[in-house]
Parts: structure tokens; C-alpha cells; sequence
């Protein structure tokens, strides 16, 4: 396996206006998420905030991707390309949005409710918020990289759902994906050692129902195989010698549950 990169103050600081601009473009998408908007309505937006503030969108043409920024619905995991689907009542809406910035990558998901849901969808949304920041009560010094895997795992389990086994957190800073890759399941104690000054994309991507998930035939698009409703919720961290550091908690600022409506 490939080093863990250890970033620098002036690399860190970098970092750190990557996320104000990610949190910024939640916060001009967010309020298009309203029954008969389309799906690409929001990646235009995403669009517009990134650039007029001068950064790029972190996941376009990446591996060949063609949009923007992943707008997945209902039982979409990850990785919804924007278009002409319109967002209704009662719908899951994932957004999965990445930000490049003075050459600095950052990362961040969260998952809304259009309206009413359920009571076990409220439960689904807010146990995959709970899953991510127990994994990263995990982000310290003297902790290993699977102790995050397990917390998340654990934390999903005992709510009743299950988490995605075939996708992953992972680094990030020069690159959108470095190392290590963070699943969101395992024994604890095992993996590279966590370093102050170390970045990670801690996500937990979490099923109603089984774990399995499927590729659509776009390439792209992954749902669960049961057509039960997926979350996916995500943050950027710096690790530091006292308490991890979420550069991206601002995108919990307008109701970190997601629910609107």
C-alpha cells in the first residue's frame, strides 16, 4: 500500500477554503430541493457557485463521469447522473458534491427528505449522519484506519440497517481519491496508523435492507438490489494531535437530519 499523504499547515489551510466553497454550494443548492425541480436543475446550480467562486467541479470527467456533481433518488446509492428526472414528494435525495480549489480537493454528501417520509426513513437518514461522525470520533493519532470502519458498521447495525460493502471512504487533498481506502466495515485495530496532519472522505453509505447493490446500465448509477431506500452522507476531515477537524460540518448548518418540508 502507497503511504498515507501527511499534509502541511499551508496544504491544510488550502483545504480549508476548498470546503468554504463545498459548503457554500449546499447551501445555493438546497433550496431548489422542492417537488418539480430536475435533477440537472441542481447540478446547474452546483455548477454556477463553483465556478463564479473560482474553483471546478471536482467530479466532472473524472473516469469519464458527465456531470457535475451524483444527484441520487430513493433507492440510488451513489453516483445519479443529473437530468431530466424531476424530484417529487416523499423522494430521498443524495447529493454528493466535490470541490477543487487552488489545486485542493474536497468531498462531502448528505442526504434530504422532499417532504413527509416515513418514520424508518427519518431513522435511515439520521443513523447514517450518527454513523459517519461516529466514525470520526475515530480520526485520531494512536487509532488505526479500520477502528473508523468498525464504528460505522457498528453504529448502522445495531439501528437495523446494513452498510455498503463494495464502496468506500478514502483520502483525499492533491487528488479526490487517495490513500487509504475506508470501508465502512471490519474488525478494529487493523490498517495504517492515523497521523496528525492526515485528510480523509469519511462516508457511509447505508440500506434499509440487504447490502447488496448493483451498476445501472449508464455506468454509473449504483442502487440497492432490493429497491429499498438508501442514505449517503459524507464529510472531509483533518486530523489533528487533539480532536479531528470536519472542514465540511458546515453543510449541517441548515438542519443536519436533511429533512425538508
Amino acid at each position: 500500500m502507497d503511504p498515507i499523504p501527511v499534509k502541511t499547515e499551508a496544504e491544510v489551510e488550502a483545504l480549508r477554503r476548498s470546503a468554504q466553497l463545498l459548503v457554500r454550494t449546499f447551501r445555493a443548492v438546497e433550496p431548489l430541493l422542492l417537488p418539480g425541480t430536475t435533477t440537472l436543475e441542481l447540478n446547474e446550480r452546483a455548477r454556477e457557485t463553483i465556478r463564479s467562486g473560482g474553483g471546478e467541479p471536482a467530479f466532472k470527467n473524472y473516469h469519464g463521469y458527465p456531470a457535475d456533481i451524483c444527484v441520487s433518488i430513493n433507492e440510488q446509492v451513489v453516483h445519479g447522473i443529473p437530468g431530466k428526472h424531476k424530484i417529487k414528494k416523499g423522494d430521498l435525495v443524495s447529493l454528493d458534491i466535490g470541490v477543487k480549489f487552488e489545486g485542493f480537493f474536497t468531498d462531502a454528501a448528505k442526504t434530504y427528505a422532499v417532504g413527509q417520509v416515513s418514520a424508518d426513513v427519518k431513522r435511515l437518514m439520521s443513523a447514517t449522519r450518527d454513523a459517519v461522525h461516529r466514525g470520526i470520533g475515530q480520526c485520531r493519532p494512536g487509532k488505526r484506519v479500520s477502528d473508523i470502519s468498525h464504528a460505522i458498521q457498528i453504529c448502522v447495525e445495531s439501528q437495523g440497517f446494513s452498510v455498503v460493502r463494495s464502496l468506500v471512504g478514502h483520502g483525499i487533498g492533491r487528488d479526490l481519491h487517495e490513500t487509504p481506502q475506508i470501508p465502512n466495515y471490519g474488525p478494529p485495530h487493523r490498517g495504517p496508523a492515523i497521523k496528525a496532519g492526515m485528510v480523509f472522505a469519511v462516508e457511509a453509505m447505508v440500506n434499509m435492507g440487504e447490502h447488496r447493490v448493483r451498476t445501472l446500465s449508464d455506468g454509473w448509477t449504483v442502487e440497492t438490489e432490493d429497491g429499498f431506500p438508501s442514505a449517503h452522507f459524507e464529510h472531509t476531515i483533518v486530523i489533528t494531535d487533539e480532536n479531528p477537524d470536519v472542514i465540511t460540518l458546515g453543510i449541517e448548518d441548515n438542519g443536519g437530519t436533511g429533512i425538508r418540508g
